[in-house]
């Protein structure tokens, strides 16, 4: 720790910063982790609610897609806590559903509120060419979203909701 850091301490200031790099390191693999939970249930919903029930009205297919995101990031972390940290099964989900539902939500809304404007609401098909482009930008933006948030709570408490740390 550097003098600086211990004296904000040791006069009770926080001695937060935006510039340390292995923290933005950190952030960006949790975020991806999320993203990458997220988007399975999130974008399958889209899909089948596009094929099977294509009158769905679009914030009744948003919310079903952000749950179903948030469903699947869920039981994705689990996994990941199970397998690759060795937690109890019973453990691991306990960790996974406390886990930032802000910064969920918030990749959610990013990511579906992009692909609705991109795509207008769903009227591109998935054999259009920008389909698979408004697809990647809305995971870009579902990704940069939550990405200072997440930095932020990581720097704040120390640790990540996606590691045992």
């Amino acid at each position: 720790m550097t003098s600086t850091t211990l004296s904000a301490q040791h006069h009770g200031a926080s001695a937060f910063s935006w510039t340390d790099l292995d923290a933005w390191k950190r952030a960006a693999t949790n975020t991806f982790t999320c993203l990458i939970g997220c988007s399975i249930g999130d974008f399958g919903a889209l899909i089948l609610i596009q094929i099977y029930w294509p009158s769905t009205p679009m914030l009744l297919t948003m919310a079903i897609a952000m749950s179903a995101g948030i469903f699947t990031s869920i039981l994705f972390e689990t996994a990941l806590l199970r397998i690759k940290e060795g937690f109890a099964w019973r453990r691991a989900v306990r960790v996974a559903i406390s886990m930032s539902l802000i910064s969920m939500l918030g990749m959610e809304l990013a990511a579906n509120t992009t692909d609705m404007i991109l795509t207008g609401g769903g009227a591109v098909p998935p054999s259009e060419p920008w389909y698979w482009g408004a697809l990647a930008i809305s995971l870009l933006v579902g990704f940069l979203a939550p990405l200072p948030y997440n930095y932020y709570a990581l720097k704040k408490h120390g640790k990540a909701c996606h590691h045992a740390g």
